[in-house]
């Protein structure tokens, strides 16, 4: 594939994850209203889309409570900013072995759940958008796999196209992809497919460039791609997916940092993405130009 660099190029802010960040930054968001308010800010900034996960607002720990979605998802579309939501749908995948002599049974921080309680508050917050993990993999931590099989991702897959909720596919390695083109292929998600590739996610697909390309060889040409880095490389990688011809995700779910010793908040990771945009000869374009891109329809607040 040609390096065609993408001249309107939109942006995700990942606000808050579900990872042990919340400790580590008193930025990152916990309850609803400081991710719905987060998520905000991130808009009014140039983010497009923004991607939410929910936490216990006590701990910050990863939550997937249906009263807090509902919360985030209402507070964001009754506020006077307009941006595509979309949620996770990544939870309830996670499978944590006893060790390496005893495997099992499972241990403390499993969370395998089925695919109709997985997308429960897709079905009840209708995002434009939801992420669909397209493949099982390893993560950093020694016994912890993220678990999406065939089957699950089938199941879920046609519960989001059903609901007219549109998965962007999330491609850790390029195996993911080639599965995704499967969903394709089968009906299971329409032709005109988002992905987000994700690099340098232990263990997936490096962040080096020849790894990248790679993937964004594999991406259909048909679909709509945009790409992130963690820590340190996040910015690195606006550039690099823009040069590839695809769109960027900043935010706090994947780096905390906004220069060395800056802790940083979503709407300055945003902001500084859209001045290496700009800077590169390129336009940001707003949520309603991501749905006509995208074929979404906009959500209103339930009355």
């Amino acid at each position: 594939m040609p390096l065609l660099m993408n001249r309107e190029v939109f942006i995700t802010c990942a606000v808050t994850g579900s990872g042990g960040t919340q400790d580590k930054s008193p930025h990152v968001p916990r309850s609803p209203q400081q991710i719905a308010d987060s998520a905000i800010a991130a808009a009014q900034a140039g983010a497009a889309v923004v991607h939410c996960h929910v936490r216990e607002p006590d701990s910050g720990a990863p939550s997937r409570k249906l009263e807090y979605y509902r919360e985030v998802t209402e507070i964001i579309r009754t506020s006077k900013t307009d941006v595509v939501l979309n949620l996770t749908a990544g939870m309830g995948g996670d499978m944590v072995f006893g060790g390496a002599e005893e495997p099992l049974p499972l241990v403390d921080g499993t969370d395998m759940l089925g695919a109709t309680a997985r997308v429960a508050h897709v079905v009840e917050c209708l995002p434009e958008v939801c992420t669909l993990d397209c493949g099982t993999m390893n993560f950093a931590e020694a016994d912890y796999v993220m678990t999406n099989t065939p089957g699950m991702l089938q199941a879920m897959g046609r519960m989001m196209t059903n609901l007219g909720v549109k998965p962007e596919i999330e491609a850790f390695d390029t195996g993911h992809l080639w599965y995704a083109k499967q969903l394709v292929a089968d009906g299971i998600i329409e032709p005109d497919a988002l992905v987000q590739l994700c690099m340098g996610v232990p263990w997936g697909a490096p962040d080096d460039l020849n790894t990248f390309m790679a993937m964004v060889n594999n991406v259909p040409e048909n679909w709509t791609f945009s790409a992130f880095s963690l820590g340190r490389n996040q910015m690195a990688f606006v550039a690099a997916s823009i040069l590839a011809g695809g769109n960027v995700r900043v935010g706090l779910e994947d780096n905390l940092m906004l220069e060395r010793g800056v802790l940083a908040e979503n709407y300055q990771l945003v902001e500084k993405a859209r001045d290496i945009i700009e800077g590169m000869g390129a336009r940001v374009i707003g949520p309603q130009e991501v749905r006509e891109k995208l074929n979404l329809t906009k959500r209103t607040p339930k009355g």
